[in-house]
């Protein structure tokens, strides 16, 4: 694996996974395997999960993390070609990144989406450069547009609750919105619908009030409604997020809390189990009862990044 971008940067998605689990029961299986080497954490926006997860993981293999918080502690980035450097940038990408790429053996990057312009957004112009001038293997801890380390730990959360189970059915796994105080980026959603259809073994359903249709690269083959209640019935799984408008980009047009998942609209459910990224709005996205009571996954899939990141991070040294 020369990068982990997207889904798309995955040869075998199972076997992704079955590699994930197998470091969840022996954490230090491969901890020579990053003997003497080191991986770069940098974070243009904050992080609590992905970045902790990430140097778990690299800890487990023998790697050396050193996190780097861009946003706060380096100089402003100018990621324009071509730029005439006389704002408020210090230091263009093109000098940054060659000597990053001297630094690090892995260089891990977490951006963010402005929510202003879906064009700039969507170009992952931020990440792509880092890429373009690195020359060492990059890992997306999030970008404008997509979290893939989130989304296979999701599928690491799946697959691991039906082996328990001993579920043999295909699942019918629901995408639901969900209300939220504010604008939040299509990532996570766009993600978990790229990655779900990449996996080929579920029925997908994405369910939305009008008007928070998502992009339909990532969406195509899934089921989409804007009926919930519809949806959720004989629902296996229920991963419960917010995103803010694509076409009219980065709004909210509405905040309607009947959206919010609770405990009487599982009834026609399947016994879904249901899933959140964190962090997450107490009775607000999602129900109390919901999240402290039996049918949450919300913690274990929350672990579950540890060994999601070991799996993505052992691949690329495996690779090298």
């Amino acid at each position: 694996m020369k990068q982990f971008i997207s889904v798309n940067d995955v040869a075998d998605i199972r076997a992704l996974v079955d590699q994930a689990l197998l470091y969840k029961a022996q954490p230090f299986l491969d901890r020579q395997l990053g003997a003497d080497k080191r991986i770069g954490l940098l974070f243009l926006n904050p992080s609590l999960r992905t970045r902790l997860s990430t140097q778990v993981a690299a800890s487990n293999l023998g790697m050396e993390a050193v996190v780097f918080n861009v946003d706060k502690e380096g100089w402003a980035l100018e990621f324009e070609e071509g730029a005439i450097m006389s704002g408020n940038t210090v230091e263009h990408i093109k000098d940054a990144a060659p000597i990053l790429g001297q630094y690090f053996d892995i260089l891990c990057i977490r951006t963010f989406p402005s929510l202003k312009n879906r064009d700039d957004d969507y170009s992952e112009m931020y990440i792509s450069q880092f890429i373009k001038y690195a020359g060492v293997p990059v890992v997306s801890l999030e970008s404008a547009t997509l979290h893939p380390l989130q989304s296979l730990t999701d599928l690491v959360t799946i697959t691991e609750y039906r082996k328990e189970q001993k579920h043999t059915h295909k699942p019918k796994i629901v995408l639901t919105w969900a209300p939220h105080v504010k604008p939040l980026p299509q990532c996570v959603a766009n993600s978990f619908s790229q990655w779900i259809n990449a996996w080929g073994e579920a029925d997908f359903v994405i369910t939305h009030p009008a008007d928070y249709e998502l992009a339909e690269q990532f969406t195509k083959g899934a089921t989409i409604t804007h009926n919930q209640e519809e949806a959720l019935k004989e629902a296996d799984f229920v991963y419960v997020k917010n995103w803010s408008t694509y076409n009219d980009y980065g709004k909210i047009y509405e905040n309607d809390p009947s959206w919010m998942l609770t405990e009487e609209k599982l009834k026609e459910s399947n016994q879904a189990r249901v899933m959140h990224c964190l962090p997450v709005r107490r009775n607000v996205e999602l129900s109390d009862e919901i999240l402290d009571g039996p049918n949450s996954l919300v913690t274990r899939q929350a672990g579950n990044r540890v060994w999601a990141a070991q799996a993505v991070l052992s691949a690329m040294l495996k690779h090298r």
